[in-house]
């Protein structure tokens, strides 16, 4: 006899099929509001479609992380990394929207804030695809100190047509870019590293000698690389196969055994004479490469921001269906308080986002210098601890793998690595500061436009402006100023454009000392329910 399905008792259905651009309110306004209000019918559609058999493709590339070959069975080498077929949609459907390139095929206003929220969503479903889609996207921001040959790959890296394998240039469809600059002896300080260029011949061709510590997305047609010049470290473009249809010297070692971002590939490679093209001058390869880390910066920014919405997400939707002691979880005080806080940092997180790729389109060098630091620093050091809450707020079943929880979890504290870790950004907030004073008035500029609204905001800009104005253990002190500036960002943000009872929240606990240091001790008297449903789907 037939029996009817049905979902066992106390439970709460999957978190699947719905918009993830739209129900993510925060997000939604914050796109209208920065001035990409125009491709908001083009969010939609790719949040419907993020919210269907994606999610369950990112699962699929995460159970079935990549694996190296570096040889074929006839003993060639071949230096290739195979992927589940779940990587290749999810990086595809990527390709497709332009989340690697929209802002450079169409440089209209807005086209920064409008990549951004999609790849800000994408993130939500799985966050490894979006590294070679970063790369991609800020490799043309470098490319451009060479003419040739951006006009040249140009036409690949922004191509929507998603044409893996390796192949020569005239060959391809379309192509991704990476970068490799870190090495064992160096990591962050990739001017000592030890890669040697050696002339090649005219027009800035070289080969390439030496060995990188990281790699990721090696899978990729070409790569940004530093190596030591004659006339001092450089920029220079390697692509995986030569003119010629013959394979670069680009060998791959092996393939890291990462935390997190299990589906996207990260190697050790090994250059032995590979052709390169130099990029920029010789001898200026860090500010050559700049603008590329720039990009990726606020690649991580976006990147942790979907994290915690994410995060924030599947907590809210579980509180609202899971009974304990007779009442629904998120109509008990005490998870009101955690999941209203998870929410604050979110919704945080998200008017920062958009603020900053605003500042990419309007090209504000003085403010984008400044706020991307000091983003990069703080919503990236802030994941980690909130998908740890919103884990423990499924209890035993946020443990399990099947809430994808643990992989968000266990992905969390990358972004705050990648691009340089924590005390690099902070210590390269102290350097902006000093070297370009206009950065950090920017800064305080636009903290200023809610000057006299918010008495606890006002409150913490004075303590800023003190704590900045003293020279003493400067380097000492440079989280804590960081952590200041972002706090009074955000906070700005928020009195000027998040709900009220966000800011209401954000400020009593973030700004005016009246919260602990665990999530869930926001003081009495605020708006907590109404916090909640304005950060929790509706499927």
């Amino acid at each position: 006899m037939a029996t009817t399905a049905s979902r066992p008792a106390n439970q709460a259905p999957p978190l699947e099929g719905y918009d993830l651009y739209s129900e993510n309110r925060p997000l939604a306004e914050a796109v209208a509001r920065e001035g990409a209000g125009w491709a908001d019918d083009a969010l939609r559609a790719l949040g419907t479609l993020l919210g269907g058999e994606p999610l369950e493709w990112g699962r699929l590339a995460n159970e079935s992380p990549p694996q190296l070959r570096t040889h074929d069975r006839f003993g060639n080498r071949i230096d290739e990394v195979e992927f589940h077929p779940a990587w290749h949609q999810l990086l595809g459907l990527g390709v497709e929207h332009a989340l690697h390139a929209s802002p450079w095929r169409e440089p209209r206003a807005g086209a920064h804030v409008a990549r951004a929220a999609g790849f800000l969503s994408l993130g939500e479903v799985e966050a490894g695809v979006c590294c070679p889609l970063s790369m991609t996207f800020a490799s043309l921001a470098t490319l451009r100190e060479e003419p040739e040959l951006y006009d040249e790959w140009k036409p690949l890296f922004t191509s929507t047509v998603y044409d893996p394998g390796l192949r020569p240039a005239a060959e391809k469809a379309g192509a991704l870019c990476g970068m490799a600059l870190t090495e064992r002896m160096g990591g962050s300080d990739v001017r000592v590293n030890e890669t040697v260029a050696q002339a090649a011949g005219g027009d800035g061709e070289a080969t390439l000698h030496g060995d990188k510590w990281f790699c990721s997305a090696p899978m990729c047609d070409a790569f940004l690389v530093t190596a030591q010049a004659p006339g001092g470290l450089t920029c220079y473009f390697v692509p995986r196969v030569l003119p010629d249809g013959g394979r670069n010297a680009f060998h791959i070692d092996r393939l890291k055994d990462k935390l997190g971002n299990r589906s996207n590939a990260s190697a050790e490679i090994r250059f032995d004479g590979a052709w390169a093209r130099r990029v920029g001058a010789e001898g200026r390869g860090v500010r050559t490469i700049i603008e590329m880390v720039a990009h990726t910066r606020l690649d991580c920014v976006l990147g942790s921001t979907g994290l915690m919405r994410r995060a924030v997400a599947e907590a809210t939707h579980h509180a609202a269906h899971r009974l304990a002691f007779g009442r629904l979880l998120t109509d008990q005080p005490l998870m009101q308080n955690v999941l209203a806080d998870l929410c604050v940092d979110s919704e945080a997180a998200t008017v920062l986002a958009l603020r900053l790729a605003r500042a990419y389109d309007e090209e504000d060098a003085p403010f984008r210098r400044l706020a991307t630091a000091v983003a990069k620093y703080w919503v990236c050091k802030s994941t980690p601890p909130l998908v740890a809450e919103a884990l423990e707020c499924l209890g035993g079943n946020g443990y399990v793998e099947e809430s994808v929880l643990p992989r968000l979890y266990r992905e969390s504290p990358l972004n705050s690595v990648w691009e340089g870790a924590a005390n690099v950004n902070a210590l390269d907030v102290l350097r902006a500061i000093a070297r370009q004073p206009e950065s950090l008035e920017a800064l305080l500029a636009e903290i200023d436009l809610a000057a006299g609204a918010e008495p606890r905001l006002d409150a913490a800009v004075a303590e800023l402006r003190r704590e900045l104005a003293d020279p003493a253990d400067v380097e000492l002190r440079a989280r804590r100023l960081v952590e200041g500036l972002a706090l009074c960002l955000q906070g700005s943000l928020l009195v000027r454009h998040g709900a009220g009872a966000v800011a209401e929240a954000f400020c009593a606990s973030r700004l005016g000392g009246d919260g602990g240091r665990a999530y869930g001790t926001l003081p009495a008297g605020l708006r907590l329910a109404a916090i909640i449903e304005r950060h929790r789907p509706r499927v």
